[in-house]
């Protein structure tokens, strides 16, 4: 039997192991209320317990109807190396999926539309914060899975002059980069900076997860080979249960096998 939670902790573990366990099954709603009479609790105590396997994404809170028990969602393992593939079908593929070749789905339209920029990306693409700035958004995953990453690709004004077919519904064999490339742009490299933070609540939206579970941000920067300025901004997000990072690590020259004897100082 089932200790009597006396703590938000405590009730935060009951709930986790009744979802691991299968006793509450996925689409179950659970409200504050309802834990606070069932376990002779605060319901201050009961929220902050839903908050807590929100968090780990197991419950999706929902204004007006409570948290909704989540379905186990497979984690990921990604080697986040230095690689970029081609896929002859679709064209570059970057260290977001275990196998190039994987097939991926998009989930509802994508989207392109010229929207105000973040300060952040105005400042790498050298414009005016607020600015009209193309942005080109894809939420997709593997073929069969929920939702996995929000992608939204901000180009630049002067490399959108130097090719316009990126801001058209079709981007044609290979997608925006082609063309960049083809314009004078390619090749194109890129620096990737990856960092933890809440979402908002357009971005939990679209990736049918809770606000109060984190999610990684991936910013990719791709600069053009002319001048070496940016020419795009990507920044995918990805919600925190989905996905784990993995990177073989290197041994240095100086700690090459077989290793010197430790000299104390």
């Amino acid at each position: 039997m089932d200790e009597v939670p006396k703590t938000y902790r405590q009730l935060a573990d009951l709930v986790r192991s009744r979802i691991e366990g299968g006793v509450i099954q996925p689409g179950q709603i659970l409200r504050a209320d309802a834990l606070a009479t069932e376990y002779k609790l605060s319901r201050q105590t009961a929220q902050r317990a839903l908050t807590v396997i929100a968090s780990e994404g197991l419950v999706r809170t929902i204004r007006g109807t409570g948290a909704v028990v989540q379905p186990r969602r497979p984690r990921r393992r990604i080697a986040r190396g230095q690689l970029v593939t081609r896929n002859p079908h679709y064209g570059y593929v970057f260290p977001a999926t275990s196998d190039p070749m994987e097939p991926w789905q998009a989930h509802g339209q994508p989207n392109r539309s010229y929207e105000p920029v973040p300060q952040a990306i105005a400042d790498t693409l050298g414009v005016e914060e607020g600015s009209e700035v193309l942005r080109r958004r894809r939420v997709t995953s593997p073929v069969g899975e929920p939702p996995f990453q929000i992608a939204d690709t901000w180009i630049s004004p002067a490399a959108v002059a130097d090719a316009p077919q990126v801001a058209e519904p079709s981007t044609g064999p290979g997608g925006y980069l082609d063309r960049l490339e083809e314009a004078g742009h390619g090749p194109i490299a890129w620096r990737e900076t990856t960092r933890v933070r809440m979402p908002s609540e357009e971005e939990a939206r679209l990736l049918e997860i809770s606000t109060g579970l984190p999610v990684l941000e991936v910013s990719m920067v791709g600069r053009s080979a002319q001048d070496d300025r940016p020419v795009e901004v990507t920044v995918k997000v990805i919600p925190a249960d989905r996905v784990e990072l993995v990177t073989d690590l290197v041994r240095a020259e100086s700690a090459e096998w077989p290793v010197p004897p430790v000299q104390p100082r």
